[in-house]
């Protein structure tokens, strides 16, 4: 390959590079924006799980005392200990600076 060849390759291919950084950059700023303002949501649920009002909402829920359609996920052991383990993670994740 000539010079000129290897040259346009070589502007070509870090013209990709530019164009995938430039979105990533993008997808994870706005991201970023999104986790920032949830912050104070996961504090919320942090202190909510497990304390007695959430055992008291629970015990109510198993006694058939909360209306049927009433959306429960918050409830659920299993769905609020995930996301809270999975956020901490996340954040550990982000203090590091590195990758999985």
């Amino acid at each position: 390959m000539s010079d000129n060849k290897k040259q346009l390759a070589r502007i070509r291919q870090m013209e990709r590079h530019l164009n995938r950084v430039t979105a990533a950059v993008k997808r994870l700023e706005v991201a970023l924006d999104k986790w920032e303002d949830a912050q104070e949501a996961i504090a919320a649920l942090n202190e909510y799980y497990g304390s007695d009002l959430w055992k008291q909402d629970l015990a109510d829920d198993e006694a058939g005392r909360l209306p049927a359609d009433l959306k429960r996920g918050v409830l659920s052991e299993d769905g609020i200990w995930n996301i809270l383990t999975d956020a901490r993670d996340l954040t550990a994740r982000l203090k590091k600076g590195k990758r999985r």
